[in-house]
């Protein structure tokens, strides 16, 4: 009986990965996984994506903080969503890490499945928790403080981490940032393989503190944003060389990539160019 109810378990656990995306937490942290997949020095026009896995999005950089993400069953989300950045059709889940005004808006479009905010926003809360699925993505926050800019005083919970999930792939904004994670924050965060990270080195925090976060989240991918001219992202690039990674800086501003392609060594690709707006 114990024999065949444990070949039952993995039956099952088998049929179930083959029905299609799995909605759960990304699973354990990168460190203690292996890479899988191809070494991507640089894209020259060459994707990162399978053909009809469903563990795949096409990220396109929009400016400032925000990225649009897009879905194989057409789910579209925005980050750092702001009123202003995106183009064509109207996004379906948008997230608004930080109550800056460049960050977020109180007058999203119309269409709006789910507009999610990252900081207490509402009477009685002490932090904005989110957890939603719309067809292939998941999406959830890990909450984090912030630094009022103007007195440097503390906002407890005042920014969010975003976490996109599509299938198996994980994506991850840190919006504003101001701190390194807690060992409860990287459990929260679960594995990601793309990491959207602000390299502005002021209004977040310093470089030197950034590259250590994305020490501690070990992703693939790195999508530098929130920065103002090629001298930030050459400072961030000289920063990163401890962790040995590939840099790319494409003609373009939008990426597909799947988790079945992933680089194997640790590629941060520009795709805000010089400027980043």
């Amino acid at each position: 009986m114990t024999v065949r109810f444990a070949v039952a378990t993995l039956l099952a656990a088998a049929l179930a990965l083959l029905a299609g995306p799995v909605f759960a937490r990304c699973s354990q942290n990168v460190a203690a996984l292996e890479r899988p997949g191809i070494r991507v020095a640089s894209l020259d026009g060459l994707p990162l994506a399978a053909g009809d896995s469903p563990n795949r999005a096409v990220i396109s950089f929009l400016g400032h903080s925000s990225y649009q993400i897009d879905t194989p069953q057409g789910v579209r989300a925005i980050t750092d969503y702001n009123g202003y950045n995106g183009f064509g059709r109207h996004p379906d889940i948008v997230t608004m890490n930080n109550a800056h005004s460049s960050h977020f808006t109180d007058d999203p479009e119309e269409g709006i499945t789910y507009v999610l905010r990252g900081w207490p926003s509402k009477p009685g809360e002490t932090e904005a928790k989110h957890d939603i699925t719309l067809k292939d993505m998941k999406v959830w926050n890990v909450p984090t403080n912030a630094r009022d800019w103007g007195s440097n005083a503390v906002r407890i919970n005042g920014n969010s981490i975003f976490i996109f999930a599509i299938g198996d792939l994980c994506i991850a904004h840190l919006g504003h940032l101001h701190h390194r994670l807690t060992k409860e924050h990287l459990d929260e965060l679960g594995r990601i393989d793309v990491l959207m990270v602000p390299i502005d080195g002021a209004y977040t925090m310093g470089q030197p503190l950034m590259v250590d976060v994305v020490q501690q989240i070990q992703p693939h991918i790195v999508l530098p944003m929130h920065y103002w001219g090629r001298q930030q992202v050459e400072r961030f690039q000289g920063l990163m060389q401890a962790l040995d990674p590939d840099f790319v800086w494409p003609d373009q501003r939008s990426l597909e990539v799947s988790r079945e392609q992933l680089p194997e060594k640790l590629t941060v690709i520009v795709l805000g160019g010089d400027g980043g707006d």
